[in-house]
């Protein structure tokens, strides 16, 4: 009989039960797939006792997870811990000083520590996999390690964290504040603990710096990685970008360019009519671009237990029938180390500004912008108070330096009141 292929788990949240209950649901679907059983020996969690309504009796407890990384009775490691130092860091490494193949949900400790850690599994000739820390169930790492390995690959984007997306499509749809959505979503048990990882845009930042890493064969630089938040967003600018043929999405965009790698994670209009605009509620989507295979568009569910267990077990699987991949897709002792862009490429924008009822002032802002060296493609003006207007711009293709040089030049023109708003569209 071939030999098991035995895992511990370090983490029985969601996911780590997750995958407890596929591995006994699925028992002889998984061995006929991967032709040999697939076995879990040992776990680890804080809590022993904690309820989880799976049966957890045939496993050998570790209460330590650096100490189940080292047993010798596992083959996979399989860390869904979370946090990128600590025990996730501790175990990872342990387990890899033990000769074990390493699974791994946890985008944080990759996107920071993940070239050393892919040094280290690959010289002791183990491997680590990671799918499901990047878009839940969406087999976007596998497109690009293995589909897509035989394309140059020029643009990634995505919505990367469902959170985010269902704050925006729901603040659109029934018309609600920023602010109450975010309450109602934190109530749901949508955020993080600490939610600025969602809507500051960090989780899906770290997703981010993973995908670029295999797309241009870069060393992981999360800290090149341009975040904004959502938090600005008002439901002002939904409805009115709307009105121009735009949605608002937290957008994460990566390419190499002439001026280096270019890594943004930020909120972006899109047309309305692309797969990217039409994308609603918590779901995630990432569109990879390639020199011969053009665009893909890979759409699901980008949490939960059920798909980011999926995402880990489909690494089980590669695992258990001999596929030996690359952390990030080709020797990490290859991987380059590249300067972060010095700026974006060139793209329209969106413009909102209050603009004061004076004589002049759309003349004013014209003046402003040429001399900034930026065209006007639309403009729409909207039924105004006593004193001010909103007025919305959209700029043919410019640089963020020249539209930040228009934008400090307006409060110098007297007709502008407020802080204007400006958000990149992006071409999709």
């Amino acid at each position: 009989m071939t030999n098991p292929l035995r895992l511990g788990i370090a983490g029985l949240g969601t996911v780590g039960v997750g995958i407890v209950r596929i591995v006994q649901k699925h028992a002889e679907l998984l061995e006929r797939r991967a032709g040999r059983p697939v076995v879990i020996t040992a776990v680890s969690a804080r809590s022993k006792t904690k309820n989880r309504d799976v049966d957890l009796s045939n496993y050998a407890w570790e209460d330590d997870p650096v100490h189940l990384a080292r047993r010798d009775d596992i083959d996979v490691f399989i860390e869904v811990m979370g946090g990128s130092e600590g025990p996730a860091k501790d175990a990872t490494e342990a387990a890899i000083a033990a000769g074990h193949d390493v699974v791994s949900a946890n985008k944080a400790l990759l996107a920071i520590h993940g070239q050393a850690l892919a040094e280290q599994a690959e010289a002791a000739g183990c491997v680590i996999r990671f799918e499901a820390a990047v878009a839940g169930g969406i087999p976007v790492v596998k497109a690009l390690t293995e589909g897509l390995a035989g394309n140059e690959i020029t643009r990634i984007m995505g919505v990367m964290n469902g959170s985010c997306n269902y704050i925006l499509t729901r603040m659109e749809n029934d018309g609600m504040t920023y602010e109450e959505v975010f309450d109602a979503a934190n109530q749901l048990g949508y955020l993080e603990a600490d939610p600025e990882l969602d809507v500051g845009g960090i989780d899906a930042g770290h997703k981010l710096a993973l995908l670029a890493s295999i797309a241009f064969g870069t060393q992981v630089n999360f800290d090149a990685v341009v975040l904004e938040g959502i938090g600005a967003v008002t439901i002002e600018d939904i409805h009115q970008a709307a009105d121009m043929g735009y949605k608002i999405k937290l957008l994460g965009v990566a390419q190499m360019t002439g001026r280096g790698l270019e890594q943004r994670m930020t909120p972006c209009l899109v047309p309305d009519t692309s797969p990217l605009g039409q994308l609603q509620g918590g779901t995630n989507m990432v569109v990879l671009e390639g020199d011969s295979v053009e665009q893909i568009v890979l759409r699901g569910a980008g949490a939960g237990m059920g798909p980011t267990a999926s995402a880990v077990m489909g690494d089980v699987m590669d695992i258990a029938r001999g596929a030996r991949m690359t952390t990030f897709g080709q020797p990490a002792t290859t991987l380059r180390k590249v300067r972060a862009a010095t700026g974006a490429v060139p793209a329209p924008y969106y413009l909102r500004l209050q603009l004061l009822d004076k004589p002049g002032a759309l003349a004013k802002v014209a003046r402003v912008l040429g001399d900034a060296g930026i065209s006007i493609d639309r403009m729409r003006q909207y039924d105004h108070s006593e004193t001010a207007a909103p007025v919305l711009i959209v700029t043919h293709k410019t640089t963020k330096t020249a539209l930040d040089e228009a934008i400090a030049a307006f409060g110098s023109t007297s007709v502008v009141s407020g802080k204007p708003v400006a958000i990149r569209i992006e071409a999709v």
